[in-house]
Order: structure tokens, then C-alpha cells, then sequence
């Protein structure tokens, strides 16, 4: 090899070599998009569109099905109670029934200590016999100087049929007692005046009671209903005859019925005084006017037998109108 073809070394003082020059890259035009990218895109848009318009359809068919057929979760059962209070005093010496017993028109309850009442009508018995001799006597000397006519004075005869008039007075009043004692005697028995249910009882044998204490509750079984409390948005739909279904929270089976009512009034707080006489005003917010509830009456027309019935029991309850009539 010759010198020439020797290639110089690198090295200080001598020229690097040079390069070998390289071709610059050549421009290439952008690629187009896939039409599927741009499908995949508009998808999204598409099915949220199609979820808000699903969801305002719902919300729509909602409140036209709420306003159709208006509904509450504020129903309570309600029923009526009687209170069994004495009007006699003395000792209970009769106790047949026991707390949550089924009672009936006319059972016994309980009875009191009749000494002293059958006593008191012998008493009474005697006053009105020896009232009615007393008048008997009376009656008859007046009689007798009605009799004799002119041998009798004027003043004679007035003040013999005064007598017998003050005696028959006390033969009436005698008889009033014997009523009343007997009577007497007869409230020693208490008897159940309705179908119920013996609730809370609180006397016990050889209790002393008084007239007038209450000792006792029976539930009316007879008298059950159901209060819904409506939004007074939602009672121009409701009529009464309209039929209702109610669901009780603890019970899956639906009691039926019908509107038995609508009350015609509800507390107003704004309508009471302070001790000065001025009317009392809540303050409200303009922006936020809450609804009022009204007590609607339900009667019950057809219960499930499995169901059982308790006083103050929550529940939904719906009313269907029917279907001819529009909201006003």
C-alpha cells in the first residue's frame, strides 16, 4: 500500500477525519386518522345523552305518578281507647282478666266489694215502705174529710190533704233512693262496652279504688283506622271515596281501604298570643316555603289476617284516584 493511499492518523496537530456525509430523512405527509377512532369518540356523547334523557323520562313519569296517585311514608295507625274508670268505691274483689286479653261486649271486668250496696238497698227498700204507709194513712184521713162534707171546715180538709200531698212527696223521694241504691249495686260489676283488647293494667285484686279513677284501658278492636299525612301540595287530587292501599312498615301483605276523610284543620303556631296579648310570628325564609301536612282518614276495609294492628304502627300510604279524573 502505498503512502497517498495511507489514511492520516489522528492525532495532536492533525486534522480530524471527516465524516461521512449522511442523507437528511425525508419528509413523510401525516398519516389520516382512522374513521373508528372518530367513532369511538362520539360514543360517549351518545350514551350520555341517552342516560340524561332516560333519567329526566323517569323523573318525569315519577312526579306525574306521585301527582296521579299521591303517596306518603307519614301514616300512623290510630284506633279509639276507653278508659274505664269506677263510679263506685270500695275493694276490687273480682279480677278476670289480665293485660293484653281479648274481651268482649259485656264480659266482666272486675268487680267491687258489694257489702255495703246491697245494704244500702235493704236500707232503701224499708225507707220506701214505711214512706208508702205514712202516705197511705195521710191519703186516707184526707179522704175521709173530704167525706164528710159540710161537718167538716174548709181548713180542716186543706190542712189533712197538705199531709197527705207532703207524704206522697216522701214516698217518691223514698223510691229514688231505692233506684239509686240499686244502681249503686249494679256499678259494682264493670263490664267491657266494646270489642277489644285489655291494654296497660295496672289494678290488682284487693286494690281500693275510687269513684272516678281510671283502672283500666280497652283498646275499641272495632275502630281501627290510619292517619296519612299529606303535603297540602298533593290534596287537590284526593277525594273521599277515593280507594288507599296502605303497607305497614313491619308486614309485607297491603291493607286496603278508602278515604273515610280530610281534616279540616291543623295547629297554626302564628295564631297564638305572647303573654302581652301580641300575636306571636315565626320568622321565615322568603326563598323557602315548606308544604304542610294534612291528616288524611283512612278507613280500613280489608285486613290481612296475619296482620295485627297496634296503635301508633308507621306505614306508607298511597291513594289511587280514579283514573278519569284529572288534577285540578
Amino acid at each position: 500500500m502505498s503512502t497517498a493511499e495511507r489514511r492520516p492518523e489522528t492525532g495532536r496537530g492533525r486534522e480530524p477525519p471527516l465524516a461521512p456525509a449522511v442523507a437528511p430523512p425525508a419528509q413523510t405527509s401525516p398519516t389520516p386518522l382512522p374513521r373508528r377512532r372518530r367513532r369511538f369518540r362520539v360514543l360517549p356523547f351518545l350514551a350520555t345523552l341517552i342516560v340524561v334523557a332516560i333519567a329526566g323520562t323517569l323523573t318525569w313519569a315519577a312526579w306525574k305518578t306521585y301527582m296521579g296517585a299521591p303517596w306518603t311514608r307519614d301514616g300512623r295507625v290510630r284506633v279509639y281507647v276507653v278508659t274505664i274508670a269506677p263510679q263506685v268505691a270500695g275493694n276490687i274483689t273480682q279480677l278476670p282478666v289480665v293485660d293484653d286479653q281479648v274481651v268482649h261486649k259485656g264480659d266482666l271486668l272486675m268487680e267491687i266489694d258489694p257489702t255495703n250496696y246491697k245494704i244500702a238497698v235493704d236500707v232503701a227498700q224499708a225507707a220506701v215502705a214505711q214512706a208508702k204507709a205514712t202516705y197511705d194513712n195521710a191519703n186516707a184521713e184526707s179522704e175521709r174529710r173530704e167525706k164528710l162534707g159540710q161537718w167538716a171546715s174548709e181548713e180542716e180538709k186543706e190542712v189533712f190533704l197538705s199531709k197527705a200531698l207532703a207524704a206522697q212527696a216522701q214516698y217518691q223521694q223514698m223510691q229514688a233512693n231505692l233506684q239509686q241504691a240499686q244502681v249503686n249495686l249494679q256499678r259494682t260489676r264493670i263490664t267491657s262496652p266494646v270489642n277489644g283488647f285489655v291494654t296497660n293494667l295496672q289494678a290488682q285484686l284487693g286494690d281500693y279504688v275510687t269513684v272516678g279513677e281510671r283502672r283500666m284501658t280497652i283498646v275499641n278492636s272495632d275502630s281501627f283506622w290510619v292517619d296519612g299525612y299529606f303535603e297540602e301540595t298533593v290534596l287537590g287530587s284526593i277525594r273521599e271515596g277515593d280507594p288507599a292501599v296502605v303497607k305497614l312498615l313491619g308486614y309485607n301483605a297491603l291493607l286496603r281501604g278508602h278515604v273515610a276523610g280530610v281534616a279540616r284543620g291543623i295547629n297554626v303556631a302564628d295564631a297564638a298570643s305572647d303573654p302581652s296579648g301580641l300575636a306571636e310570628v315565626n320568622p321565615i325564609f322568603t326563598w323557602v316555603r315548606l308544604a304542610q301536612r294534612v291528616p288524611v282518614r283512612i278507613a280500613l276495609d280489608d285486613v290481612p289476617s296475619g296482620v295485627r294492628l297496634v296503635a301508633g304502627m308507621t306505614g306508607t300510604v298511597q291513594i289511587n284516584p280514579p283514573s278519569s279524573r284529572t288534577n285540578p
